[in-house]
């Protein structure tokens, strides 16, 4: 009978320890699982990482290409509206030498003409 007790005993105490020992088991065996899931997952991250970054180096670059084009059309513009402008001032500067001298001129015409009045 002592050793019938023993054995219960010895299984009532071998059945919590071969339990507990089974659960760490289970959970070691889990926790490798999921650090190999993330491990994968951080792989996964990292290999896509690199083509997402390259297509968003992509896109802003074509977008700075964009408007570095558009800043050069501009500027090309500008130097035309500018040579325009100052032609446009040139040839009123000009005109308007024409038109001081032809009021000059008619001025003078006036002062010639007989019976014309004193100015």
């Amino acid at each position: 009978m002592k050793s019938g007790k023993r054995n219960g005993s010895l299984e009532i105490n071998q059945t919590p320890e071969v339990e507990v020992g089974g659960n760490i088991h289970e959970l070691t065996c889990a926790s490798d699982a999921v650090r190999q899931a993330e491990i994968i997952g951080d792989e996964i991250a990292v290999n896509s990482l690199g083509p997402f970054l390259r297509r968003v180096t992509e896109a802003s670059r074509r977008e700075i290409k964009y408007l570095i084009d558009e800043l050069q059309m501009l500027d090309k513009q500008l130097e035309a509206d500018g040579d325009r402008i100052r032609r446009d001032v040139e040839e009123y500067a000009e005109l308007g030498q024409h038109v001081m001298q032809l009021t000059t001129i008619i001025a003078d015409s006036l002062k010639r003409l007989p019976g014309a009045p004193c100015i």
